[in-house]
């Protein structure tokens, strides 16, 4: 073999043993830092959200109780400022989430269920079935509570007749209960002296002014609409007791007793019928915002319990009890993850 041909067969030599040297120089990167890498490249961030808790009357449970949630939604979730907004409660609150005008709200799961299906309530046959709005939880029972005032003589939904009778504020839920309720009993807001919409704070008002006979008030008890009521004048808590023919048209409907002591005067327990409170959230709202409140709020309960004593009540086990629309996927993703569903 000539020299120039050993001289290039040599350089050739080098050369491989230098591009060998360079592969093996830098190390693979071990299986499990690159996976540690990818699954921090993909946990989700939540930034700069700001979220509006739609409630109800400051009178009422859901006020203090919504107030509570977007406190432990700020002070939990990093990224996220929320804040409680009073409302005319549960058929507004529906439409505020329709709209996404609000990203959280309280309401009743039948007016949930209405709200879905257009159905019942005249808000929603006009306007059609909701598409925006999502499940996070079942709170509490929803109680219907009427407060009479003693002087009226009102003691059974059928005294109601020819009498000056709070239904609950236009579109409410309340107003909803009253309707059915007095069905139940053969009458109709026509049957009454004067069917008035108010709030429950106005109808508190109206008892304590003696502008009014007695009220409908949707609310966990005990309300503080009635108690501010039963503190300045002597008031009745009339039963409720067709329960099975309630129930028979109307499957929200359960047996509820007001315990004695309940309110101002009250000697002896009172049977009723409830609804669930619900939280309810805007069907568009991102998975991950939903999911990381879902679960401040769900494990943050005894800051609930001490913001309303219907928050007590409050639990992840029982959040699915009741729930009349489909969960939002950030929901889902909790119970799933809490071994719940």
């Amino acid at each position: 073999m000539s020299t120039k041909k050993m001289l290039a067969l040599l350089l050739a030599m080098v050369m491989l043993v230098a591009v060998f040297a360079v592969g093996c120089s830098a190390p693979a990167e071990e299986p499990e830092a690159e996976a540690e890498a990818e699954a921090e490249a993909e946990e989700p961030v939540v930034e700069n959200v700001f979220l509006s808790f739609a409630t109800g009357g400051v009178s009422g449970t859901y006020y203090p109780l919504g107030g509570a949630m977007a406190n432990l939604c700020t002070n939990t979730v990093e990224g996220v400022k929320a804040q409680a907004e009073s409302t005319g409660a549960s058929v507004e609150n529906a439409t505020l989430l329709e709209t996404s005008e609000s990203d959280f709200a309280l309401l009743q799961n039948d007016v949930a269920f209405y709200a879905v299906n257009g159905n019942t309530l005249a808000k929603f046959e006009e306007s059609g079935a909701y598409t925006n709005l999502a499940g996070v939880a079942t709170l509490y029972p929803e109680t219907i509570q009427i407060i009479a005032s003693k002087d009226s003589g009102i003691m059974t939904v059928e005294d109601l007749a020819g009498k000056h009778v709070a239904v609950g504020a236009p579109g409410s839920g309340t107003e909803a209960n009253a309707v059915q309720i007095l069905a139940a009993y053969g009458l109709t807001k026509d049957d009454l002296g004067a069917a008035d919409p108010l709030s429950f704070k106005e109808a508190a008002e109206g008892l304590k002014n003696k502008q009014i006979d007695a009220a409908f008030i949707t609310a966990g008890f005990p309300t503080s609409a009635v108690t501010e009521v039963s503190t300045v004048r002597d008031v009745t808590i009339v039963t409720v007791d067709k329960i099975e023919e309630l129930a028979a048209e109307y499957p929200f409907y359960t047996e509820q007793i007001i315990p004695a002591g309940t309110y101002k005067g009250q000697d002896e327990d009172i049977t009723s019928v409830a609804v669930m409170a619900m939280l309810a959230v805007r069907g568009d709202l991102d998975e991950e915002v939903v999911y990381q409140c879902t679960k401040a709020i769900l494990e943050g309960t005894d800051e609930l319990g001490k913001a309303h004593a219907k928050g007590a009540l409050v639990t992840a086990d029982t959040g699915l009890n009741g729930m009349s629309i489909d969960l939002h996927p950030g929901a889902e993703r909790y119970y799933v993850e809490a071994g719940l569903k």
